[in-house]
């Protein structure tokens, strides 16, 4: 499965369950951590797209975590959550590297509308780092209706054409599955959108298990970054 991967770190079980099962039926891939030491060791072992960090934690708190992967000069997002409302706090969590920071109890619905702005301002799904414009435009060109990857244009039927410049010119967005059906209503079926979607993602290296620019969105439709 290509969801987004979240590292969800909270000590709190009821706030955790709450965060987990909130954004596992928004079709996120979350795992859960109730400590420094065992989040270090995910973040060790796994790829992740953001990180939910709490500051207190029972062995050593956030900021030493959040310390931590920055030293690795890991981009990762972070977006700190923590009962403590006060502005050096916040302060320190910003100083230490922190994207974002949100006071207690949260609002599920905020933070997921801040999870896709960070993942949209960082370029960084999949754990990929950050790019230079440039380089970003040399992934993906457009010239009238050719499409080239890398430098090398794709093989592409025009329906494929048409979906592919559709996702380019709305890079880094979620996609809904109604809007391509409108593209594809003039060619086909809604039902045949699975099809083409597996078609471009063959002529891009790719498949739905490894999907590095085009990414499913689980019961929402698909996002594409590069």
């Amino acid at each position: 499965m290509d969801e987004l991967k979240i590292l969800l770190v909270e000590d709190d079980e009821f706030a955790a369950e709450l965060i987990y099962n909130y954004f596992l039926d928004y079709g996120f891939h979350v795992v859960f951590s109730s400590n420094a030491y065992e989040s270090l060791e995910e973040i060790e072992s796994k790829i992740f797209d953001i990180i939910i960090l709490d500051i207190n934690l029972p062995d050593i708190n956030g900021f030493e975590v959040l310390k931590n992967i920055r030293s690795k000069n890991n981009n990762i997002p972070v977006i700190i959550t923590s009962a403590y409302n006060d502005k050096n706090v916040k302060l320190r969590a910003f100083k230490y590297g922190a994207n974002d920071y949100m006071t207690k109890p949260i609002d599920l619905e905020e933070l997921e509308a801040r999870i896709w702005v960070h993942l949209r301002k960082e370029n960084n799904i999949n754990g990929v780092d950050n790019r230079s414009v440039k380089h970003q435009e040399k992934i993906f060109e457009v010239q009238e209706n050719l499409v080239f990857f890398k430098g090398e244009k794709l093989d592409l039927t025009a329906l494929e054409s048409e979906i592919l410049h559709y996702f380019i010119k709305n890079k880094n967005s979620v996609i809904k599955r109604h809007e391509l059906a409108e593209i594809l209503s003039t060619y086909g079926t809604q039902r045949s959108l699975d099809n083409h979607i597996k078609n471009i993602r063959k002529k891009l290296g790719e498949s739905a298990k490894e999907a590095k620019y085009l990414k499913t969105v689980y019961g929402v439709g698909y996002f594409f970054n590069f």
